[in-house]
């Protein structure tokens, strides 16, 4: 494998043997912080299973109530400040990394932010070390000078994406080879997002809420109240199914409706100039998201713009609720629908973006199903996400990454 150039002046360590599997190998993830949150989380998933498989396992970060549970289940946390793109602080920090390669028999850094890569990048420059780096899931800013240490991100021997879509957007940018980028999903937590942990109580206080009586079925739609994510085009395909005698349920937009004051404004002028104030609700307050999902018969997420990560759609499908969302950017990578995959697998439809007749077509058949083609539905959603964004599935897509780099020779 060809050397990658120094960013520092780093010693000569002379070369050792790397293990080819993870059995015996040393693994340092660095995370800002091993708080509890969707990084740090994956990263103590990731080295409880590389413990299992014989590895060692290190997580450098920040301290949280994480590095508690890692230490639990034997790994080891190394308190290490990154979090910071201080020219000085990461030059300390590729020293401590150059140490802490060869005191510790280091063979797989993983860099799960720009500071960490950088150290990382310039700690390893020559040692006999794999680097896998993870990009962020927002795009880079632009600018040589602003993107200066984001840019230690793409040069790892490995580089992990959250979707095929920020992939592609990466390789065409910084001109990456396609073969160096693994796309590993953002895990959900698979235990909050689970039909079976929502009780009553919590699904009456959603109904009650947002003001449901009866038999209603709710069609969720989640997220900001923007035209990005387009509420709009749901009212005009609430108008079309109307129309077309569709009864029975309401539609719910959950979701921050303060950001763009003007634009809900112009929204609830809509639904009442079309006479449909008494299916629509609005809530911002309700903050039981789970409770929330499990409420619904369906969710919608008729985005205009592709979201960084198109969580809500992973979470729904969680919570086996089937999905109706667009064709755009990362959205149709996390649902099954045709041409995919064939309809008798699907979990969700896709419609173009802004096409009110198409999503108020694929609305209307998703009410039209029987209640056993639903719960099949509904229940091939759950088995998705599970294999998909569960966090024992992500970690094990991480650990593969580092198998395939250990394989190789250098």
């Amino acid at each position: 494998m060809a050397k990658r150039p120094p960013i520092l002046s780093a010693h000569p360590v002379g070369h050792r043997p790397l293990p080819r599997t993870l059995a015996n190998a040393t693994i340092l993830q660095i995370v800002q912080t091993l708080r509890d949150e969707p990084v740090a989380r994956i990263a103590v998933e990731t080295a409880i299973g590389l413990l299992q498989t014989g590895a060692r396992a290190l997580v450098a970060g920040e301290p949280g109530p994480l590095a508690g549970r890692l230490q639990t289940a034997g790994g080891e946390w190394i308190p290490f400040r990154n979090d910071t793109m201080n020219p000085f602080t990461l030059r300390s920090n590729a020293s401590k990394l150059e140490r802490m390669v060869s005191d510790e028999r280091i063979d797989v850094i993983h860099a799960h932010g720009a500071g960490a890569a950088w150290s990382a990048l310039s700690a390893t420059a020559h040692l006999p070390v794999w680097l896998v780096t993870s990009l962020p899931d927002a795009p880079m800013p632009a600018g040589y000078v602003r993107t200066f240490f984001p840019r230690a991100l793409t040069r790892g021997d490995r580089i992990i994406a959250s979707s095929s879509y920020s992939a592609s957007r990466a390789i065409e940018r910084f001109h990456i080879p396609a073969q160096r980028i693994a796309v590993v999903p953002r895990s959900v937590d698979m235990r909050a997002f689970d039909p079976a942990a929502i009780d009553l109580r919590r699904l009456a206080a959603f109904r009650t809420a947002i003001r449901i009586n009866g038999h209603e079925r709710v069609i969720l739609v989640p997220r900001r109240i923007t035209p990005a994510n387009g509420q709009h085009i749901l009212v005009e395909a609430a108008a079309i199914l109307a129309d077309r005698g569709l009864r029975g349920c309401i539609y719910v937009l959950a979701g921050d409706d303060q950001s763009d004051r003007a634009y809900t404004r112009s929204l609830v002028a809509r639904i009442k100039k079309l006479g449909l104030e008494p299916i629509f609700r609005i809530t911002s307050l309700f903050r039981d998201a789970p409770a929330a999902l499990a409420a619904s018969h369906i969710v919608v997420l008729p985005a205009q713009e592709s979201p960084v990560l198109g969580r809500a759609v992973a979470e729904a499908q969680a919570m086996a609720r089937p999905v109706i969302t667009t064709q755009l950017g990362i959205l149709p990578e996390n649902l099954l629908a045709p041409p995919r995959m064939p309809d008798e697998l699907r979990t969700g439809w896709l419609v173009r973006p802004g096409h009110a007749v198409e999503l108020a077509g694929a609305i209307g058949t998703a009410m039209r199903l029987n209640d056993t083609a639903y719960q099949a539905l509904a229940a091939r959603a759950r088995q998705f996400a599970q294999f998909m964004f569960s966090p024992e599935s992500v970690g094990a897509a991480t650990r593969a990454v580092y198998t395939a780099l250990l394989a190789r020779d250098r």
